[in-house]
């Protein structure tokens, strides 16, 4: 009976290398995700569990009534789960409990904005919002692991749902890596709503997809006076204007113009009356970066300029870059090998016109803290439909999401997760024969 159970299963992995899609032995037994995804009782059951999210908007590390929803959903359809994690977070598992592991990542906090949006599901937290997608993100993986539970039997191997929390600026993703389960994935992928691809359009690039980011401020000290005595004070604000004039010199005549990089003072804090120079002034602001090298370079040069044009005008500064509260965040960098496989599984599901590259985004995403810690593939997913509306950017108060992607990212998913454990899972029959047949 053993031999079989091998020769089967040799069998099965075979005939899924020998077909592009779909990767099952037998086509007929799997219907296409997407057409899993699309029906009703599937389709209808996402929708309502991103309009409960929506309605109630939780931000970092605060979404509890977001993970209780989701566990119950997981329960329903009897897919065992760990919670807490990373303090909300929950991981789910479907398949055989054994490798090979794919991890498949939604995230789950909202942003706070007050939702401007009005419609029967709009946020009923005042200055909480969901404004990035997340809720969609949560339903659509939900979405996925309902169709894949429902033939968990055509997979060998073990998916992991990983619904994080705290993606926006509160490095979620490190605390789910700290709690140690994602240790034995192989690759993990993962998602975002895009508001100008069309619907059903995916895109994304190897390498950089999104820059780095980090935080700065500094404190700039003088002597404060009367207004109308300056050359009794030294005058912090006249410091502060020259450093900021100062800072922008580093990208416009330092960087290398084929390495994008970014370096933005976002605000300025001085005085509180009109007719007296203060005694210090803070300013602040973030640099963007595709490489630590540059995250390096920049982090050094922000530090020597605030300085030195600080004491060029006689005053002192100290700068801090939030290294504990708020720490650098890496690039997201997409794993070469990945990105043809995405390409594979993304054009078989949606055809090959649907599929694009991507440009760079200078904005940050925690996702690449997975990508540190193991092969990981993030990529954009478009829900525009120009002839309803033009859909507002994300952070914006009047951000919406066009349900009718929520079965593309379910499908997505699914379908990369299953064919990647097929591809898996040769290796990992080969490893379990070779032991095998030593004892």
């Amino acid at each position: 009976m053993a031999f079989f159970r091998w020769a089967n299963l040799f069998i099965f992995i075979f005939n899924c290398f020998l077909t592009a899609t779909p990767i099952f032995s037998d086509s007929k037994a799997i219907p296409n995700f997407l057409d899993l995804a699309k029906e009703p009782h599937v389709f209808d059951w996402m929708v309502d569990i991103r309009r409960k999210i929506h309605e109630n908007p939780e931000v970092a590390y605060e979404e509890f009534e977001t993970s209780k929803l989701i566990r119950e959903k997981l329960d329903e359809l009897g897919i065992p789960y760990k919670h807490p994690v990373a303090v909300t977070g929950v991981i789910g598992y479907i398949g055989t409990g054994l490798p090979p592991f794919v991890a498949l990542r939604a995230d789950m906090d909202a942003l706070l904005i007050q939702e401007a949006v009005e419609w029967e599901h709009k946020s009923k937290v005042a200055g909480k919002m969901h404004a990035c997608g997340h809720d969609a993100h949560v339903a659509m993986l939900l979405g996925a692991a309902k169709t894949l539970k429902d033939h968990e039997k055509y997979f060998n191997g073990t998916i992991v749902l990983v619904f994080q929390p705290a993606e926006e600026g509160a490095r979620g993703a490190k605390k789910v890596l700290d709690a140690g389960v994602l240790e034995n994935v192989s690759a993990i992928f993962g998602l975002h709503l895009h508001q100008k691809l069309p619907l059903g359009v995916v895109a994304s690039r190897p390498g950089p997809l999104f820059a780095g980011g980090g935080l700065f401020e500094a404190i700039i000290s003088g002597k404060g006076g009367h207004a109308a005595c300056p050359q009794q004070a030294i005058d912090p604000i006249l410091a502060a204007s020259n450093v900021i004039l100062s800072l922008q010199h580093i990208v416009s005549r330092e960087s290398d113009p084929l390495d994008p990089q970014v370096l933005s003072v976002a605000t300025f804090h001085g005085g509180v009356a009109l007719n007296v120079i203060p005694d210090s002034v803070t300013i602040g602001g973030t640099y963007r970066v595709f490489s630590r090298k540059s995250s390096l370079q920049m982090r050094h040069r922000i530090e020597q300029v605030i300085i030195s044009q600080a004491a060029v005008y006689r005053c002192n500064a100290t700068i801090t870059f939030f290294d504990e509260e708020k720490p650098f965040s890496p690039p997201t960098i997409n794993d070469d090998g990945l990105h043809e496989y995405f390409h594979s599984v993304a054009k078989s599901l949606l055809g090959a016109d649907k599929v694009k590259d991507a440009e760079l985004v200078m904005g940050s995403e925690d996702f690449a803290l997975f990508q540190e810690a193991l092969p990981g593939y993030f990529f954009f997913l478009g829900m525009e439909d120009v002839s309803v509306e033009h859909l507002q950017a994300a952070h914006s108060a009047y951000y919406k999401v066009n349900e009718d992607v929520l079965p593309y990212g379910a499908a997505l998913h699914a379908s990369l997760a299953v064919n990647y454990l097929a591809k898996l899972s040769h290796e990992v029959a080969a490893v379990e024969e070779k032991y095998h047949d030593e004892l």
